[in-house]
């Protein structure tokens, strides 16, 4: 498949995100049926937490790079995302900005920062821009953060929204479990995202449900929808990349929805199990992997301790 289509310059922006609408809607569109652009190529999106990761992720070619909440989880050892601070992400979203020349950053706005007054969450939302140099931010939620979206956009904050299962109200939904499974859940997982569209979000992640519901969502939304457990009709997906690398937190309990590409926890054990083997069988460092003396002091050194 050729690489999706970039500006000039091949930096990812918002527009680029906006425009990359996957699904032909006669009542949004004047194309004619079955037609499609260029630029209607699938989005594809990952996590990152840290310099080295963002970095990699970049030069393969992802569209969006997301520093996700998620990295409490992924990361810093928590049960959930909702012990995230907004100094945490600020300082992980900054490491990731600085290894991004292509992709587009967006960074979650953690529990807690965006359920406060307009004007503080607009303030925080704005430390993810000019301190982290985010691009755009997330937030969780449809119909409640109406106003909080609007806001954001007249601030010139560019929002992607998130609805169907939010991690952030993992108490208020009783756990992780896949949304819209009943016909009045699924009408108001609908109403949410309909919602973030109406408010002035560029796009919209749908997480864990039904493929049958995500479709529908994806087709009637003139937003891009990234999708994630929803199934493959949406216009993008988005895969927290310790799962898709195979890597720590989650290593050994596969999600139904993620696709491992890697398995790095078995790796790096193999390497650092032989590390250790290798110090304490004296075969690491070796002679090649030492610095020597100048050859006028290389005879002061004891005998026994050359190799």
């Amino acid at each position: 498949m050729s690489a999706a289509p970039r500006a000039g310059n091949g930096k990812v922006t918002v527009p680029d995100i906006a425009s990359r609408k996957t699904h032909f809607h006669p009542a949004f569109s004047n194309a004619k049926p079955g037609a499609r652009s260029e630029s209607e190529v699938k989005i594809t999106c990952l996590t990152a937490y840290d310099y080295p990761t963002a970095r990699l992720l970049d030069e393969a070619g992802v569209d969006v790079i997301l520093v996700g909440d998620s990295l409490g989880m992924a990361v810093l050892g928590y049960d959930s995302t909702l012990p995230v601070t907004l100094d945490e992400m600020v300082d992980h979203t900054r490491a990731v900005r600085r290894a991004v020349r292509h992709a587009l950053v967006v960074a979650d706005m953690p529990y807690g920062s965006f359920h406060v007054s307009l004007e503080e969450s607009v303030r925080n939302a704005v430390r993810l821009v000019k301190e982290g140099g985010a691009e755009a931010v997330k937030v969780e939620g449809g119909e409640r953060r109406i106003e909080l979206i609007a806001r954001l956009v007249e601030a010139e904050i560019p929002v992607m929204g998130h609805v169907g299962l939010t991690p952030q109200s993992l108490n208020a939904q009783g756990g992780f479990h896949v949304q819209g499974k009943t016909s009045d859940a699924a009408r108001q997982v609908e109403r949410d995202a309909r919602a973030v569209e109406a408010a002035g979000a560029f796009a919209v992640v749908l997480e864990s449900m039904p493929r049958e519901l995500a479709a529908r969502i994806t087709e009637k939304l003139r937003i891009p929808t990234i999708g994630i457990g929803a199934g493959p009709d949406c216009d993008g997906q988005v895969l927290v990349i310790h799962d898709l690398l195979g890597y720590g937190y989650g290593a050994g309990h596969k999600l139904k929805f993620v696709r491992q590409y890697a398995n790095l926890s078995a790796e790096i054990t193999r390497a650092v199990t032989a590390y250790c083997e290798d110090v304490r069988g004296g075969s690491f460092p070796s002679d090649a992997e030492s610095y020597h003396s100048a050859a006028e002091l290389h005879e002061q050194v004891p005998a026994g301790q050359r190799r």
